[in-house]
């Protein structure tokens, strides 16, 4: 009977409790779960200026870049755009216009995902940049070797003011969440220090609770 009870108390012994199986547990999905939240974002009511932005930056696309050439004219480098003699800044603008003003702002509205708003906010703050250059080379003569023949155009105007719009948006939404994140972990941290203090405190109980059975059938025996 000692024997048994000895080898069940030595297999449930102060090694690993069920409690700490149960902790790991917890904490692979709360590790898991925190990933998850802090890949993710939540712009509110900023989503909504941020798609009504893009939309604003889709139609000036189709309205006069300058002169006669519209965006889609600059994207495509048609005749159009050469005899607007269309330099390269303006190129780069609408290009980085459509790709991250667009493109990428779309695909973190629909996907709510971090990675894509920072890309976003990122490409959209250099489309800036390029569209005050692209202004600029609108009017100053001789900047390619072709003097202009025509001024900004609204199409320029208005979808530079969009970056705008999208890129100040953006950095408000990238920053919470960055600050959130900074939170998070150091909440994380805190949680994970206090729950490894109550493991460690449930081990010891755990051990001592294993060791007292053991020393009561030996001196049962021993009077035997």
């Amino acid at each position: 009977m000692m024997t048994e009870e000895q080898n069940a108390g030595d297999h449930n012994g102060p090694d690993k409790p069920a409690d700490a199986d149960a902790f790991d547990g917890f904490k692979d999905d709360l590790e898991r779960a925190e990933r998850k939240v802090a890949g993710e974002i939540d712009p509110g009511v900023r989503a909504l200026v941020v798609a009504i932005a893009v939309l604003v930056a889709i139609g000036s696309l189709v309205l006069p870049h300058t002169g006669h050439a519209t965006g889609i004219d600059v994207l495509r480098g048609d005749a159009t755009a050469h005899a607007e003699n269309i330099v390269i800044t303006s190129r780069v603008f609408v290009w980085l216009m459509l790709v991250f003003g667009i493109g990428f702002s779309a695909l973190a509205l629909v996907t709510r995902r971090w990675v894509l708003a920072w890309i976003a906010l990122s490409g959209s703050a250099v489309a800036c940049v390029a569209g005050m250059l692209a202004w600029w080379s609108r009017n100053t003569p001789g900047l390619s070797g072709a003097e202009p023949k025509h001024g900004v155009g609204a199409g320029l105007v208005i979808g530079w003011i969009a970056m705008f719009v999208i890129t100040f948006h953006w950095a408000r939404v990238v920053w919470a969440r960055t600050s959130y994140h900074l939170a998070l972990e150091a909440q994380r941290r805190d949680e994970a220090a206090a729950a490894e203090t109550r493991a460690v405190a449930l081990q010891r109980r755990a051990g001592q609770s294993a060791d007292s059975p053991r020393a009561k059938p030996a001196t049962n025996s021993s009077d035997d």
